[in-house]
């Protein structure tokens, strides 16, 4: 039995969204409705074409609760909307393509008794046609996921700008989108490794094109705004869990790029620490090259960033160095790498890999990447790192340069177990390795665990010919697909198809 679908994540279009299940509700009343005045906008910000809203007066304090079917009973979209008033802004998430939707909107007194429900035909808006088709491969097995996939697409049909985030469902229907091509300061959207959720329920991003980072809601409303002043953005923005922002950013003046970190707070939106990784590593380093950058001018290309509230550090990937811990002061704590042609203070931090048996690999060809042990794999040119609970960081290996030769055959999404204080490292868990070109994405891309779940998505497959996005669910234990989509763009950005999915929260009734 498949669980019942739910919600984008409505809580960010407001506040009191119930996400347990509720008591039995009381009758429904005898007596006439209370709605006064009720009027549907479709796409209210120009910005979200599958969104719609209604504004409602009503004789009493209501709440709410919207049903917005599905191409299938399972993929049917129920949520609540809380906070009783008398004048309700109901946000209406989860249209389906192409077709008018009848949107079920049930009111609630204060009691939880429904006083009225109407049935509402809504009519979304043509998606723009740079949006991709999604194929679903392998219908998941055991039930839906949590939530529906958002995508941070790169995706176009000529014109390759704005970026387009969208979300699918299991049946691979996009249902959710946002276009910013008419709006004022986001029409030429460049988020690079895309969208995420705050902890309020709003998304956001950073833009390359403005140099700010955005928060908006599902509606496609911009809420609020933070500049960078001194600096501009690239790749990633993660908050905190104070609510400050840190950032992946090159600083103004330097001949370097990609190499610098800040955190913005949050309420006064200045820049309240800096990491210059010139200071932390060493620009000169030059054991992994590429094809892709001038590394006298991006010799280490951080590509995203963990904050690991345990220790009030981060976690910096850099494309062309390998996974760093840094101290809220700029201090490595480790070096996840090969062990090639590190300077000799930075040696010091390198993590020591161990077999299955935890005992520590000495072979000097492995240690420096030149081989693969049975039992343990460097990352090379990783994205998307990931603390997981125990000491566990989970990565992207995207398995370009592997061995130090062109061009890598596979793509894995690995789990590595660290000990800091032994300063080792195991590999506990991989995948991807068995499927081999079929799944290798020289760039981008993503991987993210839930529970018994990991999300595995290559971002730029096959770029130089057929390009596509995969997203692979296996489940941790077993190593079993349970869920496969394939994600094929008119044209692709770079090759890019995307650079990161979210298998976001979602609210249930």
């Amino acid at each position: 039995m498949r669980p019942r679908p739910v919600v984008l994540a409505l809580a960010l279009l407001a506040a009191g969204c119930d996400s347990a299940r509720p008591e039995p509700e009381p009758p429904p009343r005898e007596e006439p409705g209370v709605v006064t005045s009720l009027v549907t906008t479709v796409d209210p910000s120009g910005a979200a074409p599958l969104s719609a809203e209604v504004v409602l007066q009503t004789t009493e304090p209501v709440t709410a609760r919207v049903t917005v079917p599905g191409t299938v009973p399972a993929t049917d979209v129920t949520y609540r909307v809380g906070g009783a008033s008398t004048a309700l802004r109901v946000p209406v998430v989860g249209l389906v393509p192409g077709r008018a939707s009848t949107v079920t909107l049930e009111l609630f007194d204060a009691g939880g008794a429904r006083v009225e429900a109407r049935e509402l035909e809504v009519q979304p808006r043509l998606l723009p046609t740079a949006l991709p088709e999604v194929v679903i491969d392998r219908e998941r097995t055991g039930g839906p996921g949590a939530g529906m996939w958002f995508v941070s697409y790169f995706g176009h049909d000529g014109q390759t700008s704005p970026q387009r985030p969208f979300a699918f469902d299991e049946t691979g229907t996009i249902r959710w989108a946002l276009d910013f091509s008419t709006h004022p300061d986001l029409n030429n959207l460049f988020y690079d490794n895309g969208i995420d959720r705050l902890a309020n329920g709003n998304l956001f991003f950073g833009d390359g094109a403005t140099d700010r980072i955005y928060e908006v809601d599902l509606l496609g409303r911009v809420l609020r705004s933070w500049p960078m002043e001194g600096y501009s953005f690239h790749h990633m923005a993660v908050e905190m869990p104070s609510g400050n922002f840190l950032v992946t950013v090159n600083k103004s003046g330097l001949p370097t790029i990609e190499d610098h970190v800040i955190e913005i707070d949050r309420a006064s939106g200045r820049v309240v620490q800096e990491w210059d990784l010139r200071q932390a590593l060493d620009p000169s380093r030059r054991a992994w090259d590429t094809d892709l950058a001038d590394l006298d001018v991006d010799w280490f290309h951080a590509n995203a960033l963990a904050y690991d509230a345990a220790s009030d550090a981060i976690l910096v990937s850099g494309r062309t160095q390998g996974l760093v811990k840094l101290t809220r002061d700029n201090r490595v704590v480790w070096i996840l790498a090969p062990h090639r042609d590190w300077r000799r203070d930075l040696a010091s931090r390198l993590l020591t890999p161990l077999d299955a048996a935890g005992r520590p690999i000495a072979d000097r060809a492995v240690l420096e990447g030149e081989a693969a042990h049975p039992d343990f794999e460097w990352a090379w040119y990783q994205h998307a790192p990931e603390i997981l609970p125990g000491g566990e960081v989970a990565l992207f290996d995207n398995g370009d340069n592997r061995g130090y030769r062109q061009p890598g055959a596979y793509s894995r999404a690995v789990i590595y177990e660290i000990d800091e204080a032994a300063g080792t490292v195991r590999q506990a868990w991989q995948y991807g390795k068995e499927r081999g070109l079929g799944t290798y994405s020289r760039i981008v891309s993503d991987v993210d665990v839930a529970g018994g779940a990991v999300v595995f998505a290559p971002g730029a497959v096959d770029r130089f010919g057929d390009a596509r996005g995969k997203i692979v669910e296996v489940d941790r234990s077993s190593g079993a697909v349970v869920f496969e989509a394939t994600v094929r763009p008119p044209q692709a950005l770079f090759g890019i198809t995307f650079h990161r999915v979210e298998r976001m929260p979602l609210v249930v009734e």
